[in-house]
């Protein structure tokens, strides 16, 4: 089933570790190829490529790619009361917790009549993404929407694919919560495609261009947000799901078992990761592992992801050294459940989101934490953060010098501008004292 790796009575380098992490077979080259393809054929027949692409990846060409507003009321109507309940409760937790993460205006005074004032700007239209193959993801609607509008931003579409079983619409459950958060712009377009159209716009469908693309999706479209980075920004490249957890013999075998087994139930290509210093916890939460798969709903994806490459339970000989080997994959969802966790805590500097102590389950920040569940994938948690407020708006300068400021490093850029030997700046300073 699934494989050990067993790091015991060795002391591997950073390096050595970053060679042995477990990491989904991919042809990233390929994805690439296919997701610029799709990207491509979208950019140069627009609404036209969005219904080949539809019906040839989905298995349903749409009636039309832009979702009406009439479907999207009778969605919201349509919503099962315990679902909508659920929904408004996660979007009042994610609401407070997103508002925390907003960064405030300051002013630094450099002197007299010197001030930098640094502002946070919204941009002014995002694209979300809400995959729609395996399962069905009104938990990501609220993801990506909340925090875009406790951001500021004013204009958002969003994209879900065509599903076949209600005719080539988006899921009605992703309309419905679409319609409790107040969108009005849905397109029932997935995959790379998507993410073409949201960036470069198809005007036939009255869809425009995006500043910044957010949400999670499979390895093409991680591929597509990579390849139109720089014309959008994005929030990071969110693929195939990632749990790795930290236990030692104090934790429970059947519930780690179950936050392994929550995760691999998303996708084949899904990273289930114990680590552990506890042999006697290691085998039972295989005998765990073993018994539940063999009895969830999803038990044929499940299997398949706990015995991919992707997956492995490892042993070390200490919980610095898992926290050592964490801080090198840099997981996506990463729990302890240790004796002491908030000890192991301390030792980590990697993950997308952290959950810690044994009534913090991933699960629980998939729906109703108040964190976000848009995070980085494939290790990118190393050097990018999980989706929130703060990614729809960027940092702005303003610089606001009184003449007497000026004056009074004047002689300093001039010194500066002679030593790049760009005389014309300095000039420019000197002209507002020309008469002086």
């Amino acid at each position: 089933m699934i494989k050990t790796i067993d790091l015991r009575e060795t002391q591997p380098t950073r390096t050595e570790l970053a060679g042995l992490v477990p990491r989904p077979d991919l042809d990233a080259g390929s994805a690439s190829e296919a997701a610029l393809g799709l990207i491509t054929d979208v950019r140069d027949r627009g609404e036209a490529a969005l219904l080949d692409q539809a019906e040839r990846l989905d298995g349903v060409r749409p009636e039309r790619i832009r979702i009406h507003a009439d479907q999207i009321s009778a969605a919201v109507r349509s919503l099962d009361p315990a679902v909508r309940a659920a929904l408004e409760e996660s979007i009042s937790r994610l609401t407070a917790a997103s508002k925390a993460q907003l960064p405030q205006p300051t002013v630094t005074t450099l002197g007299d009549g010197a001030q930098v004032i640094q502002r946070w700007q919204p941009v002014e239209r995002v694209g979300l993404y809400v995959p729609g193959g395996k399962a069905v993801y009104p938990s990501s609607v609220l993801m990506n929407v909340v925090p875009a509008h406790v951001a500021g931003v004013a204009s958002i579409a969003l994209a879900s694919p065509a599903q076949r079983q209600f005719d080539g619409s988006v899921h009605p459950t992703i309309l419905g919560a679409a319609g409790v958060l107040g969108i009005e712009e849905v397109y029932a377009m997935g995959g790379a495609g998507a993410i073409g159209a949201l960036a470069y716009g198809v005007p036939s469908i009255d869809l425009d261009p995006v500043q910044v693309i957010t949400g999670p999706g499979n390895v093409y479209v991680a591929a597509a947000k990579r390849l139109v980075r720089g014309v959008v920004g994005i929030d990071s490249e969110a693929g195939p799901t990632e749990i790795l957890i930290i236990a030692d013999a104090t934790a429970d075998a059947r519930v780690v078992a179950a936050d392994l087994i929550s995760q691999a139930e998303h996708d084949e290509l899904a990273a289930a990761i114990l680590v552990t210093d506890s042999v006697e916890l290691a085998e039972a939460v295989r005998s765990e592992l073993t018994a539940i798969a063999e009895t969830t709903r999803h038990s044929d994806r499940v299997l398949v992801a706990l015995a991919g490459p992707q997956s492995a339970i490892v042993l070390v000989d200490d919980l610095a050294l898992a926290a050592t080997f964490s801080n090198v994959y840099g997981p996506e969802h990463l729990e302890i459940q240790t004796e002491e966790p908030g000890a192991v805590l301390d030792l980590v500097t990697n993950a997308g989101a952290i959950f810690l102590g044994a009534n913090s389950p991933v699960s629980l920040g998939d729906y109703l934490a108040g964190s976000n569940h848009v995070l980085p994938t494939g290790g990118q948690s190393r050097f990018s953060s999980g989706l929130g407020s703060y990614t729809f708006v960027r940092p702005q300068q303003v610089i606001n010098y009184s003449r007497d400021a000026l004056r009074a490093v004047h002689a300093d850029v001039l010194a500066l501008s002679e030593a790049e030997d760009l005389p014309a700046h300095g000039a420019a300073v000197s002209a507002r004292f020309r008469d002086a």
